[in-house]
This record gives C-alpha cells, structure tokens and sequence, in this order.
C-alpha cells in the first residue's frame, strides 16, 4: 500500500529515504503528505536560523552541529540532532561519522587559522564537506546550509543565497546545486561557490 507521505507522487525526491524504524519517529501524528513534512519542517528551520543568528555560535563544534540540527527538526523528528547509525546511498560508513566530522572541523579551523582560501571558500568547502560525510538520517542538505551560512557570517561576509529558492520545492534550482556538489566531489569547488553566491 502506498504512504503519501514516503512513497509515490507526492515523495520528495531531494530527500535522503528514511528507514521504517526512523520513519516511525515522526513527532507530528497529523502529518499526512510529504507538503505537510516540508511545512513542518521548515517551521523549526526557521526558528533554528532565528535561534543560530541570535549571537556568536561556535558553528566549528560538534556539540553545536548537533544541536543545530535538533533545533531545525526536533519538533518533527525524534532522531532529530543524533548522528544515524544506517547505511546511505550517500554519505560515509555510520561507523566513520564522528571520525570524518572531527577531521572536518578541526580542517575548517586550520583553513581558517592559516588563510588557506577566502572565506567564501572556506564556507562552501565546509558545507561541501559536511553534506558528503551527510551525518544525520535526512536534512543534511539544509542543516549544511545554514551551517555555511554562519560560518561566512563568523569570517564577516554576508550569508549565501543558495540559488535564492527553497531547494526542497524549486526543482531546476535544486538540479544546479546537485551538479554544483557533483563538480565540488571531483574537485572543482567553483560552480558551488558561484551557486552559493546566485
């Protein structure tokens, strides 16, 4: 039988299939469509970006990574803000999360440390990055947007645009961030900075 809100017409493609156990921790039990997940969704990511930008945040800590994510999906999700523990068709081995996340963070502080690339650079090279080791269970795409966006603002520029679309329902915008991200894997980083900047 087909589940309006995982399966057939109304599925998002953009995001990372859910297993049965995480697709059982849906907070909200009134949820029915994947446009009424996508509502939901962006209503604790909205509140999560109001929270992040509030003050100074350590955006290059585990601990705040974490809890980003949780602020953006708490609501909706139990899992929200824990790191999975599933094989993706994207993203590294679970067993190699922590581990890839802490090279991650302590190569990002280095990047900045030393001036190793504009800033710009340094924002979407971390975004890159965090969206390939894809951490959580689903919104790793969005969790690494807004995480590249207070890292540019913590090395004082302004935050990125992303396309200016909501990249869950704009579908041509979406198709040149994932090409952007597929250029960024074979090490061309440019399309994602000029995406990031469109």
């Amino acid at each position: 039988m087909s589940d309006p809100l995982f399966d057939g017409g109304d599925e998002d493609d953009a995001a990372t299939p859910l297993t049965p156990d995480e697709r059982a921790q849906l907070i909200l039990t009134y949820i029915t469509t994947r446009s009424q997940l996508n509502e939901a969704e962006q209503i604790g990511i909205a509140d999560a970006d109001r929270w992040a930008f509030r003050r100074r945040r350590d955006v290059l800590g585990e601990d705040f990574l974490l809890a980003l994510h949780k602020r953006m999906l708490g609501g909706v999700w139990k899992w929200a803000g824990t790191i999975r523990n599933t094989e993706r068709n994207i993203g590294v081995a679970p067993y190699r999360i922590g581990v890839e996340l802490r090279a991650l963070l302590g190569d990002a502080r280095y990047w900045i440390d030393q001036g190793a690339y504009e800033p710009d650079e340094i924002a979407v090279r971390f975004h890159h990055r965090l969206v390939a080791i894809h951490p959580f269970p689903n919104g790793n795409g969005r969790h690494a947007r807004l995480s590249a966006d207070l890292l540019a603002v913590s090395l004082e520029r302004e935050r990125f645009t992303w396309g200016s679309a909501n990249l869950v329902e704009a579908a041509k915008t979406r198709a040149f961030y994932i090409a952007a991200l597929k250029a960024a894997d074979i090490h061309d980083i440019n399309p994602l900075i000029a995406f990031a900047r469109s």
